[in-house]
């Protein structure tokens, strides 16, 4: 085995750089006189500057090549413009013309069309008016006849119940005579209707005898009388309500106003999305009426059956529409654009004579935004090549322009590509 020995002056003493033997796995530290730190602890201090160092330098080549790529490989250029925004506002008449099929804008007249649908309903309604009812009692008393066998005429007469209630038989009556089976004597007998003299719940009684008051200090008193084996029923004093014709008009305006709402939703739902139906021309008419009870009734409630009629004047969204852009590019100055989405158009009624000339006359206020016309792609040639200091300079001298934006990439860019593809121009009209 080699070994290698150090000498150092240092009173005489020499150490051998390699470590004595010892136990396995063991050796000798050895120190750093300077600072008394251990060397291993020196060593891997080293290799972690070593290693940041290589990092940055890393680092710095891919931000290069990055910077480099960009220059090469993503250079873009994007400038926003401005133009200058006029708001122009107009005022027109158009005619609705119900005879004609195509628009002519310069006779300012564009065709109408006639919608009509039918709509009905049934709806129950209460009574609201009120009347004081006087009823009296009616019933049915059987009358016998056991005096002789002779039948007996009694014209209207009274009849008088166990416990005092006068009724009056409602018609003259004839009571068969009595008969005789098997040697007996058996009464002849009628039902009389009857009424009683007041009105009044009284009158109500139940089952009864009944005595002819007339027939009083006779033989016949006690051999002509009458029994009931029902109830009197139906008198009545107090108030029962009536159906009134302020009920029947308020019913029918209530139920001729749903059946508006109903024929306008039924219209929104039938009319094409390109129509616009003039409120205003909207008429109904009552093709049916019936009421089921007549003004004067006693009763809580009567039904109603109402079917209208409605029709109404549309024209096409669309007509309308290319109307106020012809006023408008008949008004714009040259070298401008009209900015279709701001178009702005409100209606009003003017006249109406649908009956005798079938045609409707509308005001029309007409607003939109018209703007420089600005050739992107002219533009766009312009810029290629030019410095971003000209660009800008450029830019900002364009005619009708009120703002421009410019962006570039990458950053330290300062020049315009000479390929279009790279250069993007587009207008804002904010």
């Amino acid at each position: 085995m080699l070994h290698v020995y150090l000498f150092v002056t240092m009173g005489k003493k020499f150490f051998d750089i390699i470590p004595p033997k010892g136990k396995q796995g063991q050796g000798t530290k050895f120190l750093d006189k300077r600072n008394s730190v251990p060397l291993e602890k020196i060593r891997p201090v080293r290799k972690k500057k070593r290693f940041f160092l290589k990092s940055l330098i890393f680092c710095f080549v891919l931000l290069t090549l990055v910077v480099i790529s960009g220059f090469f490989f993503f250079s873009k250029v994007e400038v926003k413009v401005w133009p200058e925004i006029e708001v122009l506002a107009l005022e027109e008449n158009l005619v609705i013309d119900l005879n004609i099929e195509t628009p002519d804008f310069d006779e300012k007249t564009i065709p109408g069309k006639i919608f009509s649908n039918e709509k009905s309903a049934s709806k129950e309604f209460f009574a609201s008016g009120k009347t004081l009812k006087e009823e009296k009692a009616t019933g049915v008393i059987r009358v016998y006849n056991a005096y002789s066998t002779s039948s007996r005429t009694l014209i209207p007469s009274r009849f008088v119940s166990a416990d005092g209630k006068l009724f009056w038989s409602i018609k003259k009556i004839v009571i068969p005579g009595a008969r005789y089976e098997k040697g007996k004597l058996v009464p002849g007998e009628i039902d009389v209707e009857v009424r009683a003299a007041e009105p009044g719940e009284d009158y109500n009684i139940g089952p009864s005898t009944f005595a002819l008051p007339a027939l009083a200090g006779s033989s016949l008193y006690t051999t002509i009388y009458g029994k009931s084996f029902s109830d009197m029923s139906g008198g009545f004093i107090g108030e029962t309500s009536q159906i009134s014709q302020g009920d029947l008009e308020k019913a029918e305006t209530a139920l001729i106003e749903e059946l508006k709402r109903e024929s306008i939703e039924l219209f929104e739902i039938t009319i094409a999305k390109d129509f616009i139906l003039l409120d205003e021309t909207i008429s109904y008419e009552v093709i049916e009426s019936n009421n089921s009870l007549e003004a004067g009734t006693e009763a809580e409630s009567f039904e109603l059956q109402i079917r209208i009629k409605s029709e109404a004047v549309g024209f096409k969204k669309s007509d309308i529409e290319n109307f106020a852009k012809n006023r408008i590019e008949l008004n714009m100055l040259e070298g401008t654009i009209l900015q279709e989405e701001s178009l702005e158009i409100d209606h009003f009624l003017l006249e109406q004579n649908i009956n005798e000339e079938s045609k409707i006359v509308l005001n029309l206020e007409i607003k939109a935004k018209i703007y420089s016309d600005i050739d992107l792609d002219k533009l766009k040639k312009a810029l290629l090549g030019k410095s971003i200091k000209e660009a800008r300079i450029f830019l900002e001298n364009l005619p009708g322009v009120v703002r421009v934006e410019l962006k570039y990439w990458p950053f330290l860019k300062s020049k315009i590509p000479e390929d279009m593809k790279e250069v993007e121009v587009s207008l804002v009209l904010d």
